[in-house]
């Protein structure tokens, strides 16, 4: 599979995207993580803090690269749902950090990671149905964040 010039630049722009996106979420992170997350109470399934780092990497690459074959194949146009849900959910998993972290509020966090966990079924699906291992690379953030759903909800809970 030869890839030009101008894809290797589309992906590096979906790449660096998709961390744009988790460095923003980071930064509202960043503020409570060490000051006001410890002091909630969590359930003891809760991961150690250094694993979110190494797991949200590979998340994104994998964004970045099923965003990018559906790009490849279809172009914006014609993959303009897909590539419309892949943006929505990008910005509301951007978007949770702020309302966790930033504003730390687990409730808010969790509305909108409810939100998110449906729409990136959703933009799994719609890539999907254009590239079949796009949608494949959707599925270890759909897993990951099912948990963290559950893993908010439990905050919110011990927390109210």
């Amino acid at each position: 599979m030869k890839i030009s010039p101008r894809e290797m630049a589309v992906l590096a722009l979906f790449t660096l995207v998709c961390f744009a996106a988790g460095g923003l979420g980071s930064y509202w992170t960043a503020g409570s993580v060490n000051t006001w997350y410890p002091l909630l109470r969590k359930p003891v399934w809760n991961p150690p803090n250094w694993l979110f780092g190494p797991v949200w990497s590979a998340l994104y690459l994998a964004m970045a690269v099923a965003g990018w074959l559906v790009w490849r194949k279809a172009g914006w146009r014609d993959g303009r749902l897909a590539l419309g849900l892949f943006a929505a959910q990008l910005i509301l998993n951007t978007l949770w950090s702020f309302l966790f972290f930033g504003m730390q509020s687990p409730l808010a966090g969790l509305v909108d990671i409810l939100v998110l966990w449906l729409l990136i079924a959703a933009a799994g699906l719609a890539l999907g149905r254009i590239v079949p291992a796009a949608g494949w690379l959707f599925a270890p953030y759909w897993a990951w964040v099912s948990y963290a759903v559950t893993l908010n909800f439990a905050v919110w809970w011990l927390n109210r």
